[in-house]
């Protein structure tokens, strides 16, 4: 793990948007008047998608993914000029939130300015062809980490951009050396002290593909020992199978995963708590749009250890993924507005729970709810998520009395160890004596 990690990360909420499409206007000015609405969510951290310009070559769609760039110094001119994009990041910082940059140094599009000027650092085929491991990435060229001078202008061209961003999202980080980015920090910190270094780990299925064509690709374990925070596509199969009903897949598995990366990870690891984000479904299209589970799934996920994600139109509850090929604006128009909801999840993250506080969780199969807790010294703090629309009486775990679930303020009686689940996701405080950890273990 990075020794300088905060793990104070782990209270902080994240919120992710890609500029061409998240206004009609699709430009930095754009955003830049949302920012008091984004930061109403509770943001602390927005990560900006890709800003540069993207290749013209085998390009995939009429825009092309923003993930095929062509120059990693320049930004996309249909979204503004470089300083239309540094006035952007001081208004952010203005307001107290921090921004990062995602950095895709895996690949480049094929006709790029680095293919054009220094076509050695390319990985090439024996008839000189560049390639790519995945087939699916046919508008891309992937780099060659074998070449040293090609570590050097990555390397200042991060530290170009940690004069205007306080960190990077890293692109499929696992495919770039683990040594590159340990350089590549280091560098980096001594231009921005504190800069926060996200990466895109991948599920285990993919690092088992691309070493078996021979390719090299990083666990978490290892992205660990530089990155402050890694996807949780480590349990990502599990959370999908539990979401879309698949045989097999329960509740309890789902949280035994979860539970699994406490003592798989450094101590002072730190996941992103994704529901949904440009590679994935929104959550709202997985389950039909229904109103309390996305309540309950949204609360679920702010609870976990680990850092809040927001990806925009999330707050609408949106069930259209958009294009990342195609110009497709964000319809923050439509859907049910949750936005004052988030708000109130983000809170709790950031007051009601501690970083360093001993997380655990219990599973009622029969009734797909998730008992999630937090416990310190004095205190404990209880989650109840009603995650498939259970509605009746249940077991409470807690002691009998009155508390108040602090995410509407609602009152919850417990009697006879049992309360009136209506569905609605619950947080409660409490001592931490008061949490009947044992009968829940006696149920398993």
């Amino acid at each position: 793990m990075a020794d300088n990690t905060n793990i104070k990360l782990r209270q902080k909420m994240m919120y992710s948007l890609f500029v061409r499409n998240h206004t009609p206007e699709g430009t930095f000015a754009a955003v830049e008047k949302d920012l008091d609405r984004i930061q109403s969510l509770g943001t602390d951290i927005i990560w900006f998608m890709p800003i540069q310009p993207v290749g013209v070559l085998n390009r995939k769609g009429k825009d092309g993914s923003p993930y095929a760039i062509k120059d990693y110094r320049k930004v996309d001119p249909s979204m503004g000029t470089m300083e239309d994009f540094r006035h952007l990041t001081e208004e952010i910082h203005k307001r107290g939130m921090l921004c990062i940059l995602d950095v895709v140094y895996n690949h480049t599009s094929p006709d790029s300015w680095l293919i054009e000027n220094h076509p050695d650092y390319f990985k090439r085929d024996e008839e000189g062809n560049t390639v790519t491991l995945v087939p699916d990435w046919s508008d891309i060229a992937d780099l060659d980490y074998s070449k040293t001078q090609l570590w050097r202008y990555q390397i200042d061209t991060l530290k170009m951009w940690a004069e205007m961003v306080d960190g990077f999202r890293c692109d499929v980080a696992p495919r770039v050396p683990v040594d590159f980015w340990r350089q590549a920090r280091k560098e980096v910190e001594e231009i921005r002290p504190g800069a926060i270094w996200l990466a895109e780990s991948t599920e285990k299925h993919f690092v088992k593909f691309i070493r078996s064509r021979g390719g090299y690709c990083a666990t978490d374990s290892q992205l660990y020992d530089v990155f402050d925070i890694c996807y949780d596509y480590d349990i990502w199969p599990e959370f999908m199978g539990y979401v879309k009903e698949d045989s097999g897949f329960r509740l309890s598995l789902y949280l035994d995963e979860i539970e699994k990366q406490e003592g798989t990870y450094p101590e002072n690891y730190v996941k992103l708590r994704c529901l949904e984000n440009h590679d994935q479904e929104r959550i709202a299209y997985h389950v039909g749009g229904d109103r309390q589970n996305i309540l309950n799934w949204t609360a679920f996920s702010f609870f976990l250890k680990g850092m809040a994600f927001v990806y925009a139109g999330q707050e609408k509850m949106l069930s259209h993924q958009p294009s990342i090929f195609e110009k497709d604006p964000t319809d923050f128009g439509g859907g049910e507005d949750i936005s004052d909801f988030i708000a109130r999840c983000a809170h709790i993250k950031k007051k009601e729970l501690t970083a360093d506080g001993i997380y655990g969780s219990f599973a009622d199969d029969d009734r797909d709810i998730a008992y999630l807790w937090c416990k310190m010294k004095q205190k404990c703090v209880l989650g109840i998520f009603s995650l498939k629309g259970y509605e009746g009486k249940t077991a409470a775990y807690i002691a009998d009395g009155v508390y108040e679930n602090l995410l509407t303020g609602e009152v919850v009686s417990v009697s006879e160890g049992q309360f009136a689940c209506d569905g609605k996701p619950i947080i409660v405080a409490l001592n931490t004596d008061e949490l009947k950890e044992r009968e829940m273990r006696v149920n398993l």
